[in-house]
C-alpha cells in the first residue's frame, strides 16, 4: 500500500511540476525602424520598418531609393516575413523571406558587333531603357540590440526576377538584398 501512495505522490509532484514549466510572454516593444548606413555614402537611401509578431518572427518592409545616377536601381519596396533564432526577442540569426518591386534604369554602354556590309566590327550604343520587375528571394542575417533599444543588423540576401529576364543588353535576371542597418525599436 505504501508503495501506492509513493508512486501516486511521485505522479502528482512530476505532473504538478511539469504544468509549472510554462513559458513566460515577455513584453517587448515591437516596432522597429532603421536605415541602411552604407547606401548612404552610396548615394542611395533604404529605410526598413519592421513590427515584430512575437518574439520569434516578425514582418516588415523595406524602400530603396537610388539618389545618385551612377547607381542602376532607382527604386524597390521589398516586403519579408523573418524568423529569428536568437535567445533575446527577436535578435540573434534570422533567416527572412522577401518579395520585392523594383524598377532600374541601366546606364547606356558601348558594345560591338560586326557588319558585314561594311567587313569589319562597328560600335552602338545599346539602347536607355527602364526595366521593371518583382523579384522573389531569402536573406540570412544577425541583429544586435541594446538594453536602451538600438539596433545594429547585418544581412545578406539574393532574389530572382521573375518577368523580365529576356532582355538583350542588360543582365537583371538577380537582386541582392541585404546591408548594415542601424535603428531603433520603439
Amino acid at each position: 500500500m505504501k508503495k501506492y501512495i509513493f508512486t501516486a505522490f511521485l505522479f502528482l509532484l512530476f505532473i504538478s511540476s511539469y504544468s509549472q514549466e510554462k513559458k513566460e510572454i515577455q513584453n517587448f516593444k515591437r516596432n522597429e525602424l532603421k536605415i541602411n548606413a552604407p547606401f548612404l555614402v552610396a548615394g542611395a537611401l533604404e529605410i526598413d520598418y519592421e513590427k515584430l509578431l512575437n518574439e520569434e518572427s516578425g514582418v516588415g518592409v523595406s524602400v530603396f531609393l537610388g539618389l545618385d545616377n551612377e547607381i542602376d536601381k532607382k527604386f524597390s519596396v521589398a516586403p519579408y516575413y523573418r524568423f529569428y533564432f536568437g535567445k533575446k526577442p527577436a535578435a540573434g540569426f534570422f533567416v527572412d523571406g522577401f518579395g520585392m518591386f523594383n524598377i532600374s534604369k541601366p546606364e547606356p554602354y558601348l558594345y560591338s558587333y560586326y557588319d558585314p556590309a561594311l567587313g569589319y566590327y562597328n560600335y552602338k550604343s545599346a539602347p536607355e531603357t527602364t526595366i521593371t520587375d518583382f523579384a522573389l528571394g531569402f536573406s540570412i542575417g544577425a541583429k544586435w540590440i541594446t538594453t536602451r533599444g538600438f539596433i545594429f543588423e547585418l544581412k545578406s540576401g539574393i532574389g530572382r526576377n521573375l518577368f523580365d529576364k529576356k532582355n538583350d543588353f542588360y543582365n537583371n535576371e538577380i537582386v541582392f538584398n541585404g546591408g548594415l542597418n542601424i535603428g531603433y525599436r520603439f
